[in-house]
């Protein structure tokens, strides 16, 4: 009996369990089903759009077919279908699709597009404009719900209904935002103008979409000023400026100069700017840092000058000094002039962890430019009493081991540099001390260990320090040769340790015996190359211009070839006053090196050259 009462209150306990339980059990059951049926749909749809991709259109068309049934809403399965059963020229299945969905959703008026297009692919032009015209009919009676109709018109590319469709809305819903297609569909009618009005217009009316208009007018303008399309989008801002001065015409007109390189149209651009709102410098910073990498060393002048008789903040001081000594270094001959810029910032700031970046500028000046390394290392450790943080330390720490390779004493800067390596792992100063590393290793002849550090930085490091690498591993890579004791690259390594060194006559004449005695081997032209570096830097223009044709009569190596052309027109421009010569070689670069990195200088002084009359 107890037995049979525990079988009835077991059976009692599952039911209540059971009944209690089912509900949640099915709601996860129609969950499960849900994303599983989803999952088999979108399977369905990647591989639709894989057919389609592939031109395989029958199969694409079945599966879209099949999805749209599913999901009769879906506009995009719908297009997708079409476009599928138009590609396999199956035209009347595709008219009979259309005029069914018209009939279950005769709101949906982007149909007329379709259909029309429909026919206009079978060249039936009267029939297709027919549906055009039905559709942009009712684009004008309710251009509130008009988008459909317009989008259709532009995915077909039907440029001019699209152009009336947009504009329809525009102006019935000033604050709907259509110019982005009203500005495309400009562009792709090649009315460049009214496109860069278009997206000109957008600015008037919201500034924060200057980012996203510099990248469109970025795929129209180019690097030079003589360009059309820059003519007339300079034309524009120009005048939008005299009839309502704003920044943002300023700062377009100061991104489009720098993007012809005219820095110095840039920097009064963004001086107007700084004029109109003096509230920080930073587009005046960023553009004097842009001119000096491109060693555009006056117009950097005038920009860390400006900053510098504008601002009382100290540290924005101390920061355009810093350039400005940087410039002067470069341009300045007279040494003494140099290091007497330096004493006169040190007497006005002092050496304090503040004045650090100016600290580092000057000892690399003493050992470097006036050849004096126990001064230099002096002044490094006086900067290194400061209280630093390890960032500063391990810069200190690079420039002192880069003056031991400077001195000779490779293992010692080795130590260093592993130092940096080991204690920043994975800071930009640690892959800079790397690539010290593998430099100092090639000066050494230790090619291999060098090669083996470079591997390690050519990928996920910064560009500059990135592409040293590449140039540095091609270098070791094209000149091993055969030899297996690599003695011509050597030979070449030494000369290049010796300039480094400063010891400038004795790495011409090594680099002679390289050139001699590895004649027609690819370290010939690298020879002929950094000899002709040594011979402009002690004033043998003659003998360098020498060096740069011979490079480019042996026509062996295309990296050097339009480098030489470029220094060799400059000589002649610059230091030999041959202006016809240096236009002949400009010329060679705009003509037949349309990649290099100099076409735009070089296009620039071809022209000045030419006489051609500057754009203002």
């Amino acid at each position: 009996q107890y037995r049979n009462s525990g079988i009835v209150f077991g059976t009692i306990i599952l039911d209540r369990i059971f009944y209690t339980f089912a509900p949640m059990l099915g709601k996860y059951f129609f969950i499960v089903l849900f994303f599983s049926l989803s999952s088999v749909l979108a399977q369905d749809d990647r591989l639709a759009n894989d057919y389609f991709r592939k031109g395989e259109f029958e199969k694409a068309a079945q599966l879209y077919e099949k999805a749209y049934q599913k999901q009769k809403f879906s506009t995009y399965k719908f297009a997708k279908w079409i476009q599928s059963l138009q590609a396999m020229e199956a035209y009347q299945k595709a008219e009979k699709a259309i005029r069914t969905r018209i009939k279950a959703f005769p709101d949906k008026k982007d149909m007329w597009v379709h259909l029309g297009y429909n026919y206009e692919l079978q060249h039936q032009t009267d029939s297709a404009h027919v549906y055009y015209e039905k559709a942009i009919e009712a684009v004008h009676q309710n251009p509130v719900s008009s988008y459909p109709i317009a989008r259709s018109f532009l995915d077909n590319h039907l440029l001019d209904y699209a152009l009336d469709a947009f504009l329809t809305m525009k102006e019935a819903l000033p604050r709907g935002n259509y110019n982005y297609q009203i500005a495309q569909i400009y562009g792709e009618k090649g009315d460049v103008e009214k496109m860069f009005d278009t997206y000109l217009d957008m600015i008037s009316k919201k500034s924060g979409e200057l980012s996203n208009i510099k990248r469109f007018v970025g795929r129209y303008i180019s690097d030079d000023d003589w360009n059309d399309n820059n003519k007339i989008f300079r034309k524009l801002l120009i005048k939008r400026l005299q009839d309502n001065p704003k920044d943002e015409w300023n700062k377009l007109l100061s991104w489009l100069y720098l993007q012809q390189k005219d820095y110095s149209k840039a920097l009064r651009q963004e001086i107007a700017v700084y004029k109109r709102n003096p509230v920080d410098f930073d587009g005046i910073i960023d553009l004097g840092k842009i001119a000096f990498e491109d060693k555009a060393y006056e117009t950097a002048q005038m920009a860390f000058e400006f900053i510098k008789e504008n601002t009382t903040d100290a540290d924005t001081q101390i920061a355009a000094r810093y350039y400005l000594l940087e410039c002067l270094k470069k341009t300045e001959k007279d040494l003494q002039k140099v290091e007497g810029a330096y004493q006169k910032f040190f007497t006005d700031y002092g050496k304090t962890p503040n004045t650090i970046g100016v600290q580092v500028s000057f000892a690399r000046f003493l050992a470097f430019d006036k050849n004096q390394p126990e001064r230099a290392v002096q002044e490094l450790k006086q900067s290194l009493q400061n209280r630093l943080n390890r960032f500063d330390k391990a810069e200190i720490k690079i420039l002192l081991s880069d003056i031991l390779v400077f001195t000779g004493k490779y293992n010692q800067a080795l130590i260093g540099y592993s130092q940096v390596q080991t204690q920043l792992s994975g800071h930009p100063l640690a892959q800079e001390a790397r690539f010290k590393v593998a430099k100092t290793s090639y000066y050494k002849g230790d090619f291999d260990w060098a090669n083996i550090q470079l591997k390690v930085l050519k990928m996920g490091t910064s560009n500059l320090i990135s592409n040293n690498a590449i140039a540095l591993s091609l270098l070791i890579d094209d000149n091993k040769g055969d030899d297996s004791l690599h003695l011509a690259l050597k030979s070449y390594a030494k000369a290049d340790l010796l300039a480094y060194q400063n010891k400038n006559q004795q790495a011409i004449d090594t680099l002679q015996l390289v050139i001699k005695q590895y004649k027609g081997q690819p370290i010939e032209d690298e020879a002929l190359y950094k000899q002709a570096a040594l011979y402009k830097k002690t004033g043998k223009y003659g003998k360098a211009a020498e060096n740069y044709r011979k490079i480019i009569d042996l026509k062996n190596n295309d990296i050097l070839i339009d480098d030489a052309l470029f220094d060799l027109a400059q000589l002649y421009d610059k230091e030999l006053s041959h202006p016809e010569k240096a236009r002949e070689y400009y010329e060679k670069i705009v003509l037949e090196h349309t990649a290099s990195i100099y076409l735009v200088t070089a296009r620039k002084r071809f022209r000045s050259l030419r006489g051609d009359t500057p754009i203002p």
